[in-house]
C-alpha cells in the first residue's frame, strides 16, 4: 500500500475531528430516550461513507434501530470484504464518575475520552477513513461491504432477520471486524475465539405491599435477602458454578493448549495495579487468563430493591431484582443455559416468595481458524505495520454476531481489533488511544491488499 502513512499524516487532524463529531452524538441503544440519536448517527455513517467512495449507500430499516449498509465493487470477480461494525454505545451512566462529560470527546495522555470512543465508533471509523484512502489513491484492491448496526449493545436482535433478508446482497468472501483489543500496543494480537453469553433478569415478589420491617421483619421473606442468598449460593468455596448441568458441554483444552495461552505476555501486578485491587478472584485450578478467555462465568450485573434514596426508611421491600450475565465457551448454548439456569433458580426459592426469569438476549461461542488466508492476511498485515508477529488470543467478551454470520451467510469472521483491555469499555471513562485509532487505519489497507493476493492464490 503506497502512501498510507504520509496519507494519515496529511488528514490526521480530519479523521480526528470526525471521529469527535460522531462521538458527540449520544447514540444508546438500550434507552428510548436516546431514540433520535441513534437514528441521527446512522445518517452520519451514511454521509461519511458516501463521501469515503462508496457507489451505494442505504440506512436500511429493521424494526428496531436502522442498519447502515454501503458497497463498492470494482469487479464482480474479486474477492468481496464484508466490514462488520456498530454505531450505538452503551448507557453512559453514571455520568458522574466520568472526569470529563461522556458525549463531549476529549483528549487526555494522547487517548480520547468518551462513551464509544473504543466500542465501537472509533474502531469501526477506522474502517471507513482506510476505504477513503484507498478510494483516493485509487488503490482498493477488492470489493468492499459494509454493514454498520444499531444495536449490537442490546443484543442485535434484528440483525439476523436482516441478514436471513439479504443473503444474496451480503454474499462475501470474509467478514472483517475491529470491536477487539490487543495485548498491548507494542504486542499486537488477534482474537481467535470468543464466549458466547446468557443474559437474564431476574424478580424475586415477596409480600403484595412494601411493610413495616419492625412490624413483620422476622415474619415474613424479605426478597432482598433471598434474592442474595440464591445468588451467593450459584458459586461453591472455589468458584465453581454450581447450576446442574451448567459444564456438561465444556469442552476441556488440553494441557498444550493451556500452555500455549499462558505463554501471552501478561503481568499479574501490573493487571492488579491497574484495576486497584489486592488480589485477583476466580475459579479455582485456573490462570487470570484462562478465566477470562476459556473459562465459562456467572456474574451479577445489577442488583436493586427496597429503599435506596438519602436517609433511612425501614421497609421490608415487596419485590428484589438482579441482572445477570453468563460468559459460555465452545459447545455451549446460549438457549440451553438460558434455560438449566431458569429452571435451577426458580427450583432453589423458598415457598415464602415467588421468582420469574426473564432472559433478554444471548449469543453463541465461537473460535476461529489460525491458517485460513483472513487470519493470515491479517497477521501480515499487522507485522507490516507494528514489526511483529500478532498473537492469537482468546477473547472474553462476546460478539453474538461472529457466529450468526458463520450460520446465516456462511462467512467466517477476522477478529481484527486496535483497543486495549483497559480502555474501559462500558466503564465510566471509557477512551481509545490515538496512536490505535491511527494504527488501525494503516493497517486494514494492508489486510485487503494480503487478503486479495492469498485469495487468488487459493
Amino acid at each position: 500500500m503506497q502512501g498510507v502513512q504520509p496519507y494519515i499524516a496529511e488528514n490526521k487532524q480530519r479523521f480526528l475531528d470526525e471521529l469527535f463529531d460522531l462521538l458527540r452524538i449520544p447514540s444508546v441503544s438500550a434507552n428510548p430516550d436516546f431514540k433520535e440519536d441513534v437514528f441521527e448517527a446512522a445518517e452520519f455513517i451514511k454521509s461519511r461513507l458516501e463521501e469515503a467512495g462508496a457507489d451505494l449507500v442505504e440506512v436500511c430499516p429493521t424494526d428496531g434501530y436502522p442498519i447502515v449498509y454501503g458497497e463498492k465493487i470494482i469487479d464482480p470477480q474479486l474477492p468481496t470484504i464484508l466490514v462488520y461494525g456498530h454505531y450505538d454505545v452503551q448507557p453512559a451512566d453514571p455520568y458522574e464518575l466520568w472526569h470529563s462529560p461522556p458525549f463531549e470527546p476529549t483528549i487526555k495522555n494522547e487517548k480520547i475520552y468518551a462513551r464509544g470512543s473504543a466500542d465501537d465508533k472509533g474502531q469501526m471509523y477506522m474502517h471507513v477513513k482506510a476505504f477513503e484512502f484507498m478510494m483516493r489513491t485509487k488503490q482498493l484492491p477488492c470489493n468492499v461491504k459494509f454493514m454498520i448496526e444499531g444495536e449490537e449493545e442490546v443484543g442485535s436482535g434484528n440483525l439476523g432477520p436482516f441478514c436471513i433478508a439479504n443473503r444474496e446482497r451480503l454474499k462475501a468472501d470474509i467478514v472483517l471486524i475491529s470491536d477487539t483489543s490487543m495485548i498491548a500496543n507494542d504486542v499486537p494480537s488477534i482474537d481467535v475465539g470468543l464466549r458466547g453469553l446468557s443474559y437474564v433478569e431476574v424478580e424475586v415478589t415477596g409480600p403484595n405491599r412494601d411493610l413495616h420491617s419492625g412490624v413483620y421483619g422476622g415474619g415474613v421473606a424479605n426478597p432482598i435477602n433471598i434474592l442474595a442468598k440464591m445468588i451467593a449460593s450459584m458459586h461453591d468455596e472455589n468458584n465453581h458454578i454450581t447450576i446442574p448441568g451448567f459444564y456438561d458441554k465444556v469442552v476441556a483444552l488440553t494441557a498444550t493448549e493451556r500452555k500455549a495461552l499462558n505463554e501471552a505476555p501478561f503481568d499479574l501486578e501490573d493487571y492488579k495495579t491497574d484495576l486497584g485491587i489486592a488480589d485477583v478472584w476466580g475459579e479455582k485450578g485456573f490462570s487470570t487468563i484462562e478465566r477470562t478467555g476459556i473459562r465459562p462465568t456467572l456474574d451479577v450485573n445489577g442488583i436493586w430493591g427496597g429503599y435506596i434514596g438519602e436517609g433511612s426508611k425501614t421497609v421490608l421491600p415487596s419485590k428484589a431484582f438482579a441482572k445477570i450475565s453468563m460468559r459460555l465457551v465452545p459447545n455451549q448454548s446460549s438457549h440451553e443455559i438460558t434455560d438449566i439456569f431458569k429452571k435451577h433458580f426458580e427450583s432453589i426459592a423458598p415457598a415464602g416468595v415467588k421468582v420469574v426469569v426473564k432472559p433478554h438476549h444471548g449469543g453463541e461461542p465461537v473460535v476461529t481458524p489460525t491458517d485460513s488466508p483472513a487470519y493470515l492476511a491479517a497477521a501480515d498485515a499487522m507485522q507490516t505495520t507494528f514489526g511483529k508477529t500478532p498473537i492469537p488470543t482468546r477473547g472474553g467478551g462476546s460478539i453474538p454476531i461472529v457466529a450468526l454470520f458463520e450460520k446465516e451467510l456462511g462467512l467466517k469472521s477476522v477478529l481484527m481489533g486496535f483497543g486495549l483491555d483497559s480502555d474501559a469499555l462500558h466503564s465510566p471513562n471509557e477512551h481509545y488511544g490515538l496512536f490505535n485509532f491511527y494504527k488501525g487505519i494503516e493497517t486494514i489497507p494492508y489486510f485487503f491488499e494480503n487478503f486479495t493476493a492469498r485469495s487468488k492464490k487459493a
